[in-house]
């Protein structure tokens, strides 16, 4: 057998035959898959994290709304053009070929399992408003696990009950969330909010790394995207779905950080656990709203995580079904998801809180966050090149000149976000979040090269 030309190995490998998928997510439920997956953990952990930066982090979450409904639209518009499931995959492979769309899967199936990791450890803080945990490393550890593991067997019910589950969840936290950004406005102090740039760094310096945080409260912006084989009429579903899912899920970021930040004065917010009961506490004048929101929280985070964990299973499924994943990855059970895959990412997320819970949950949370910003750029970055592939090999019969310009600003806007945020997770992240996506090589060497031998046979 001979070996192929460099022309002929830059083509995009043809998909294996899929499974006719099950649309089960119409539109409210893919919207509910976006915004539960984006409003989590990170709302309710991340204003405390970023307040060491001031206010500024504040504006930091306005330009990250902005970029986030770049992607969002980014996503709708490749899902036209390929609305299966795995999109941020699909849409590198079909651009520049099979070692582009593994490079993407295994970034973002690593930023999946290492963001359910951070999600379950965000669940921990909430807990101890509910049953004090004293400060016990293992009792924490866990908390965690077991926050992790509860949705995981949800999953094996199948997606119809995921997206009902996300449905269910998404309301149950989104009206509370809803409720104090609205209603606290009223009762902001502005003497709470502290100095604008508390870090010692430029403006944009602060401005970096304190988005670079924030991109984790925004991740699952691609929801819809990956899940585009579950999706009913995807070519529309999808890009409405990712922005209306995106929109609502911003307004309640700022609006409720804005009421975090007027709420609990910022020396006491640095060190805080649950950054949001102590607003709703400070709020009520007792510890009773505090308690409601914990609740809330934990809600809110374990229905995150049950669409995350989908989302874990879902991308190396379909690079599985091409090959450049382990074969196991591409079983699917009788609910419709990926068994192997659900296992996987949660066996590696326990592994991942066990590891790093030594250093208590606040110091885990943060360097699980700054992983997971790199992991998740690299699809994003990937994905925005590949729209860009296509508008410079379209026609002009074939590109209406206001779509093109459109979408032309929709890529490079996404693409210059992106590589933004992994210039501000800082070296540490971008070193860690390297020796991951290297770590992937291997794998892809050792596929190749078996299905290679298997052709020759």
């Amino acid at each position: 057998m001979t070996a192929p030309s460099p022309a002929e190995a830059a083509e995009p490998v043809e998909p294996a035959p899929a499974p006719a998928p099950r649309r089960t997510f119409g539109l409210a439920a893919a919207t509910a898959l976006v915004m539960g997956n984006i409003i989590g953990g990170g709302i309710f952990a991340l204003p405390a994290t970023v307040a060491p930066y001031g206010t500024i982090s504040l504006l930091a979450f306005v330009v990250l709304s902005v970029g986030a409904v770049a992607l969002a639209l980014l996503f709708g518009r490749l899902a036209r053009r390929s609305p299966v499931t795995g999109g941020l995959y699909v849409y590198p492979r079909d651009a520049f070929g099979e070692f582009a769309g593994f490079l993407s899967a295994w970034s973002y199936w690593t930023m999946c399992w290492v963001s359910i990791a951070a999600l379950a450890v965000a669940v921990v803080g909430y807990v101890d408003v509910l049953i004090p945990l004293h400060g016990n490393h293992a009792l924490q550890a866990a908390v965690a696990m077991a926050a992790l593991w509860l949705p995981a067997a949800a999953n094996f019910a199948g997606t119809r009950w995921v997206g009902t589950v996300q449905v269910v969840s998404t309301v149950l936290k989104f009206v509370p969330l809803l409720l104090l950004a609205t209603i606290g406005l009223f009762f902001v102090d502005t003497d709470n909010f502290g100095p604008f740039n508390a870090s010692g760094q430029s403006v944009s310096g602060a401005l970096a790394a304190s988005a670079a945080l924030l991109l984790y409260s925004f991740l699952g912006v691609e929801s819809a995207a990956v899940s585009a084989g579950e999706v009913r009429d995807p070519g529309r579903t999808v890009a409405r779905a990712s922005v209306l899912g995106t929109l609502a899920s911003a307004l309640v970021y700022i609006l409720g950080t804005v009421a975090v930040f007027g709420l609990v004065p910022h020396s006491r917010l640095v060190d805080s656990g649950a950054p949001f009961a102590d607003a709703v506490n400070a709020l009520t004048g007792s510890s009773w709203g505090g308690t409601v929101i914990a609740l809330v929280a934990v809600v809110s985070i374990t229905g995150c995580l049950n669409g995350w964990i989908l989302m874990a299973a879902q991308m190396p499924y379909a690079a599985a079904r091409d090959g450049l994943f382990p074969a196991p990855f591409a079983r699917v059970g009788k609910g419709g998801v990926p068994g192997f895959g659900v296992w996987a990412c949660a066996v590696l997320g326990t592994l991942l809180i066990a590891l790093n819970y030594t250093a208590g949950p606040d110091t885990t949370f943060r360097v699980l966050v700054l992983i997971t910003t790199f992991t998740g750029c690299v699809p994003y970055l990937l994905s925005a090149a590949a729209q860009l592939y296509w508008l410079a090999r379209g026609t002009r019969d074939r590109v209406r000149p206001a779509g093109l310009v459109r979408d032309l600003i929709v890529a490079v806007l996404s693409f210059g976000f992106s590589f933004w945020l992994i210039a501000g997770a800082g070296y540490a992240a971008v070193y860690q979040g390297v020796l991951f996506l290297f770590a992937g090589i291997p794998v892809y060497v050792w596929l190749r090269g078996r299905r290679e031998a298997a052709h020759a046979s």
